[in-house]
């Protein structure tokens, strides 16, 4: 019995060297941290169960069958973050590049099996040269069952994917579907195609950063949430992300208890919205000042930033923010807002996350650029998304909410469950100036006059109150009882039972 279990700890000391120390001493020379290293740092203390160690590939083609290696180039299994199950899978770079083979395909399609079994999600920590070139179809056929698992798990279960190095080709497929993505900023890419390809087919010199770079992914294209300096970073904020949803779409987020009292008021809350109506202004600094603690995770910061979204909690529960951002194109909602905005109100409908949309909006952002590209259809998946949301849904409309942009943001009429509004809020058809010019188009030649009727149309629109009269706000309140407001609101509406007539989905406009 001691020989068996001595050639036991052997073998398991040889799988945890993967393809062994020069390459492991290689990945740290890049700034990377190996596959269980990673593994060690995201979950809690001693919590990893692993899985399939000793697993191989069964390639017997160009001298594949003298090269196996324990674990075949990913390590899985499930552990704990803050004591909460989750499972995970880590590519291992030094084992054949980390590419996918049958076998590996198969070690991540079990933990993903078993995750939506039991309710837990689930955290791919990719690096990974892509599909093993010496498999041929059989690793094209494992990538599809990945898929399939990503689309089954969509919405039942969490899945957030960190591209932690190459990450190329069907490759990308996988986190794409995933919930959130974070990636690394000068170790991590993400494309379909690589640049040799690129410059062969479309005669384009670009780097691997420029074209699919963490930069590139969080600013340009909007396919990464987040970017972060080294894996030690990018891991611990994984675990902060967690602290904020739940398991599964069976579960309600996590409660955090806090000492930040629900009815503390914000006097600073009363000015921040200046006197011109043209004038920009911070909000976040409104969800930060109502946000238990001032905590508020952020997504997305960098793309879309005319319109922010993000995690905070009130009164220790967590909720989404949703909110225009007047610093930027005055807070129009564009293509690029629109989708951002719609995932992430997906998301938390998806999985019992209440949404806080703060309203601040002068319409859909106009152009060629914009009408061709399809904001028409873009701009409806926002529409879409909060009508078809059934989780509890509080709206404070700030200052400007005018036109069709009013009506997608979370009002009354898209089942909005209690909308406040600001004294300062104006919402309106579309602003004053514009208003004026169509009504009364015969006395555009006479100043005095269409100052006059600016002056009568905003005396009759540019407040809360006409809206308040028929019932579409519920109520206006003052800016620094918005936190007390809010988070009343909520506490009322804790167990919401709202369900939508039975199909087998919807068809959202893509």
């Amino acid at each position: 019995m001691h020989e068996i279990i001595r050639q036991l700890d052997e073998k398991r000391a040889a799988a945890r060297l993967g393809g062994g120390q020069r390459r492991i001493d290689a990945q740290h020379a890049r700034g990377k941290l190996a596959a269980r290293e990673r593994i060690e740092l995201l979950l809690d203390p001693d919590s990893f169960e692993e899985w399939d160690m000793f697993k191989v590939h069964r390639c017997t083609d160009f001298g594949m069958d003298q090269q196996a290696v324990p674990g075949d180039g990913v390590v899985t299994g499930y552990g704990t973050i803050n004591g909460r199950l989750v499972f995970v899978f880590s590519q291992d770079f030094t084992v054949f590049g980390g590419s996918l083979s049958e076998a590996h395909a198969e070690k991540i399609c079990k933990i993903m099996d078993h995750a939506i079994k039991v309710g837990a999600p689930v955290i791919g920590l990719n690096d990974s040269g892509g599909a093993r070139i010496q498999e041929g179809v059989a690793a094209l056929a494992g990538y599809a069952d990945v898929f399939q698992r990503n689309v089954l798990a969509s919405g039942v279960i969490p899945q957030v994917s960190l591209i932690m190095g190459p990450c190329a080709g069907g490759a990308v497929y996988s986190p794409a579907m995933t919930d959130f993505i974070f990636m690394v900023k000068d170790s991590s890419y993400m494309f379909v195609t690589g640049p040799e390809v690129v410059r062969t087919v479309t005669h384009e010199e670009v780097t691997h950063e420029e074209l699919g770079g963490a930069v590139t992914h969080t600013t340009k294209s909007g396919i990464a949430d987040l970017a972060f300096e080294n894996d030690v970073e990018a891991l611990i904020m994984t675990r902060r992300l967690f602290s904020f949803i739940p398991s599964s779409n069976k579960e309600k987020p996590p409660v955090v208890p806090t000492e930040d009292v629900a009815e503390r008021v914000e006097m600073s809350l009363d000015t921040l919205v200046p006197d011109s109506p043209n004038k920009p202004y911070d909000i976040k600094e409104l969800i930060v000042k109502v946000a238990d603690e001032s905590d508020f995770f952020e997504l997305m910061p960098d793309h879309a930033k005319n319109i922010v979204i993000g995690f905070g909690r009130m009164a220790g529960h967590t909720v989404g923010f949703v909110a225009n951002q007047p610093l930027v194109l005055a807070g129009c909602l564009d293509i690029r807002s629109a989708i951002k905005a719609a995932r992430f109100v997906r998301f938390c409908d998806a999985f019992n996350i209440p949404i806080v949309t703060f309203v601040d909006v002068p319409g859909f952002m106009p152009g060629t650029a914009q009408e061709y590209g399809g904001i028409i259809k873009h701009g409806a998946k926002l529409l879409y998304a909060y009508a078809e949301c059934t989780v509890p849904k509080v709206t404070v409309i700030t200052r400007k909410a005018y036109g069709g942009a009013y009506d997608v943001m979370s009002s009354k009429h898209l089942r909005g469950d209690v909308n406040f509004a600001w004294p300062s809020a104006e919402i309106a058809v579309m602003g004053p100036k514009g208003a004026v010019e169509i009504i009364f188009r015969e006395e555009k030649g006479d100043p005095a006059k269409i100052t006059a009727r600016e002056r009568e149309y905003k005396e009759k629109f540019a407040n809360p109150f006409v809206a308040n009269n028929r019932g579409f706000i519920d109520d206006v309140i003052m800016p620094h009882e918005t936190r007390k407001r809010i988070c009343r609101s909520l506490a009322m509406l804790r167990d919401k039972d709202l369900r939508n007539p039975w199909r087998k989905h919807g068809n959202i406009p893509l």
